[in-house]
């Protein structure tokens, strides 16, 4: 069972809780009537169908659906303001959600730690936090997938692509996991062929299409042949890209559609999984761990299908680095290295992967990216 609701939700818990005091004073009305089972609600920042970020966990939302015993409430288009907390108490209050997953990265604080100190009896999920038992409630908790692999592997498609030796990377913000997946997605060109080089440009906006369009066209003027990136909704970066006659490789979700004959691979989530573990641990009565982190071999992530512009030698090389990465402890950031500025930041032998903390607070792009702001 789902129920899909637009932005009245935040407006309509303010006069709802105005008719409910009324019913109280005056002996009529009762209490909302809640469905039977689990409730799950959904908060998403963007459209549910935006061929990206949001669009990946509303299909792990219509898996929970089809699950016994739920029933799914979902929101599109909510801010990272206090309307996300209107739509949290919302689902909660008149909705009788008991676990909420709440997946922009800005929801997390103030906005779910502030709706969670009142609400001691709901299970609050966020996507991406770095949930610290030192310092938040135990019914919060974190999850999100090591994707960086993806975009290594995205990486080995451009590079058996690429004719120019120069790939691209539209990008929004400079965060850890940005800059984790623009070396990632280097550093597995650069297993090919050690002469390509990167260039990055950050749009400062997780969802802004016209800065998109044109981070991709300056890409291609400059003539990068091969383009990814790290926002919201790739589908214009896609479109832009393919328009130009560049090859392109997916982030988020599977965007082949958008252009099949240009579309190389790309690294999705696979939040199905994810979440249906989750939901079936609090219907068995367990508690879902508060840090939970996966890869692909874990089936947090996934690759779309290899598009037809891959060579034989190209798929030959990315299904066996993916294999190797299945086994588990595989390292892209691996000595000698160093950063854009000439700095070492691994030494010959020294190894870093995707799973070790060192990286959660990685701020450095590594030699051969150049990068600017749009």
């Amino acid at each position: 069972m789902s129920m899909i609701v637009n932005p009245s939700r935040r407006s309509f818990i303010q006069g709802a809780a105005a008719l409910a005091g009324a019913t109280a004073l005056t002996g009529f009305g009762a209490a909302p009537a809640f469905a039977a089972g689990l409730t799950v609600g959904f908060i998403y920042v963007g459209p549910k169908d935006d061929f990206g970020y949001n669009q990946a966990h509303a299909e792990g939302a219509a898996a929970v659906k089809a699950m016994d015993g739920v029933t799914v409430i979902e929101e599109e288009n909510v801010p990272e303001t206090v309307d996300c907390q209107k739509t949290m108490e919302s689902m909660i209050n008149f909705d009788g959600a008991s676990l909420l997953f709440p997946t922009s990265f800005g929801y997390f604080d103030p906005h779910i730690l502030e709706v969670a100190a009142k609400q001691p009896g709901v299970r609050f999920q966020h996507a991406g936090g770095m949930w610290n038992a030192d310092k938040h409630p135990a019914h919060v908790g974190s999850y999100f997938g090591y994707i960086g692999m993806g975009q290594y592997l995205n990486g080995i498609a451009a590079a058996h692509a690429t004719k120019t030796k120069k790939i691209g990377f539209v990008a929004a913000k400079p965060i850890p996991q940005v800059l984790l997946n623009i070396n990632s997605f280097l550093l597995g060109a650069r297993s090919v062929d050690p002469e390509i080089t990167c260039q990055v440009i950050f749009t400062g906006e997780w969802s802004l299409a016209v800065k998109e369009a044109e981070a991709t066209n300056a890409l291609a003027d400059q003539g990068v042949d091969v383009i990814t990136c790290h926002v919201d909704g790739p589908k214009v970066v896609i479109q832009t890209a393919a328009g130009r006659g560049a090859f392109v490789c997916g982030y988020h979700a599977d965007q082949t559609a958008l252009a099949p004959e240009k579309y190389l691979t790309g690294a999705e989530w696979n939040w199905a999984k994810v979440y249906t573990d989750m939901v079936k641990t609090t219907l068995d009565g367990g508690t879902i761990d508060n840090f939970v982190r996966g890869g692909l071999a874990d089936g947090f992530i996934k690759m779309s299908p290899l598009g037809p512009a891959v060579p034989d030698a190209g798929r030959n090389q990315f299904e066996a680095v993916k294999a190797e990465i299945m086994k588990g402890g595989f390292a892209a950031i691996k000595g000698p290295l160093k950063d854009n500025g000439g700095n070492v930041i691994a030494e010959a032998g020294q190894s870093f992967v995707e799973t070790d903390v060192a990286l959660e607070s990685m701020n450095y792009l590594v030699e051969g990216v150049v990068g600017s702001l749009s």
